[in-house]
């Protein structure tokens, strides 16, 4: 009776309250500890991200303390801005796919300089904050057709999973086959193969966090094994920023350039349409989209995903997108921006966490890097294969991005091929103008840009 009484106390107490007025917890039927437990659900799941971006990035020469801090620190603005002002409980980190396509595309493939990849990366936020306030992301997100959508998110699933392969040593690379399988029984490769394995086994088991948790054994058992170097510590002071801090606006000028404008424009496309699904996925998950299939304060989710990336960007990291791994908070019952608040007060606390990027090498981010990959992958399951001039363009997407080792290649060819292929169909007319424009643009690119 006492219990009762003093539960009655505490939902009375929320009620009053100003951060239950404010974040609707009392109409949303949702309480601090549920919100709580929300925000840590979805921290776990997509804590991965803070070892593993340092890891991807750290391949364009960028330091890995700087970028394990602007990691944190543009998860936790981002986070923070979408459940202060937008009041949803979704996150962001800076996203898979595009860390890809910065280091692996830009930085080494293109040659280009990490500092004006930075540059690219906060001028399409730039653009996309524009583009939100101006009304003309959505005339842009409704012109590319569903199944291109599906084939960019999936073909930059298969690319990120050919990079945890090469980077587990199960693939490797083979003068007469181009690939090959690799030495299975090396034993970085058989700690790739271990982790993996757990974290196959921890999915099936319905586990959240089981990626981060997956990170988690394979780096113990490598330390326990003597394949990766024990930490000197678990905690220290927050490593310095300096390395990359402000070196996005330092080579703006540089960004002049066709080139460039290209690696602009796939950044913009794949945030675009990333952060458009994430939300429409989670909304709908939470029941927040209207009879219409509306999302309310959309403008501002939207808004808080461009701010993020323009922080990020000045801060030393890609691309900050929204998390689709928010949708494991959703479901341990987060319906208000509070959860997001606590995810990014999580994020910050990491940040005192920077000893354990020696723990986490290729190997033991690896298993992580496929897991994400094939969860990614699942978009190819919605085309149309069955109609040509959709599955011959969102076929090459796919593939094309990983033989030629360029997420941007894959989204020029697949959008240059689309219209093309509905024209000979004799469906012209149902091609959006701005595709048109595209096909133009990624010919120009083509004949004369790709060196």
């Amino acid at each position: 009776m006492a219990e009762e009484r003093s539960g009655q106390r505490a939902e009375e107490a929320q009620r009053t309250s100003a951060v239950d007025r404010y974040f609707g917890l009392s109409e949303n039927k949702t309480t601090y500890r549920v919100e709580g437990i929300a925000g840590l659900t979805t921290f776990l799941a997509m804590a991965y991200i803070i070892f593993v971006n340092p890891a991807i990035l750290g391949e364009t020469g960028m330091d890995m303390d700087a970028i394990f801090v602007a990691t944190c620190l543009a998860a936790a603005t981002g986070t923070l801005v979408m459940g202060l002002w937008a009041r949803y409980p979704i996150a962001q980190a800076p996203g898979m796919g595009l860390n890809a396509f910065f280091a692996f595309t830009v930085v080494i493939g293109m040659g280009i300089p990490w500092q004006t990849a930075l540059a690219g990366t906060l001028v399409s936020g730039f653009l996309f904050f524009l583009l939100v306030l101006t009304g003309v992301r959505e005339a842009i997100v409704n012109a590319i057709p569903l199944q291109l959508k599906l084939a960019v998110g999936a073909g930059i699933g298969i690319f990120i999973a050919f990079i945890g392969l090469d980077n587990a040593g199960i693939v490797a690379a083979d003068p007469d086959t181009i690939v090959t399988l690799g030495e299975l029984t090396a034993p970085p490769t058989l700690l790739a193969i271990f982790g993996l394995i757990v974290t196959i086994a921890l999915l099936l088991r319905g586990l959240r966090g089981a990626v981060f948790y997956g990170i988690v054994v394979t780096a113990i058992a490598g330390v326990v094994t003597g394949l990766v170097p024990t930490p000197a510590a678990i905690i220290s002071p927050v490593p310095s920023l300096a390395p990359t801090f402000g070196q996005a606006f330092i080579n703006l000028p540089e960004l002049l350039t066709a080139q460039m404008a290209i690696v602009v424009f796939t950044m913009l496309f794949v945030d675009l349409f990333d952060t458009t699904g994430t939300l429409i996925a989670v909304a709908n998950q939470a029941g927040f989209l209207t009879a219409d299939g509306r999302l309310p304060r959309a403008n501002r989710a939207l808004l808080s995903d461009s701010i993020a990336t323009m922080a990020g960007a000045s801060m030393g990291t890609s691309t900050t997108t929204s998390y689709i791994e928010s949708a494991a908070g959703v479901g341990a019952g987060g319906r208000t921006g509070l959860t997001s608040v606590v995810t990014a007060a999580l994020f910050l606390l990491a940040l005192a966490f920077s000893p354990l990027l020696a723990v986490v090498t290729a190997e033991v981010t690896a298993p992580a890097l496929i897991i994400v990959g094939v969860m990614m992958a699942r978009g190819l399951g919605g085309i149309e294969w069955e109609k040509l001039e959709y599955a011959i363009p969102a076929f090459v997407t796919v593939v094309t991005m990983s033989l030629t080792f360029s997420i941007a290649n894959g989204i020029a060819l697949g959008l240059f091929l689309f219209p093309l292929a509905m024209v000979f169909k004799g469906r012209w007319r149902e091609v959006h103008p701005v595709m048109y424009s595209l096909f133009v643009i990624f010919a120009i690119y083509f004949i004369w840009l790709v060196e």
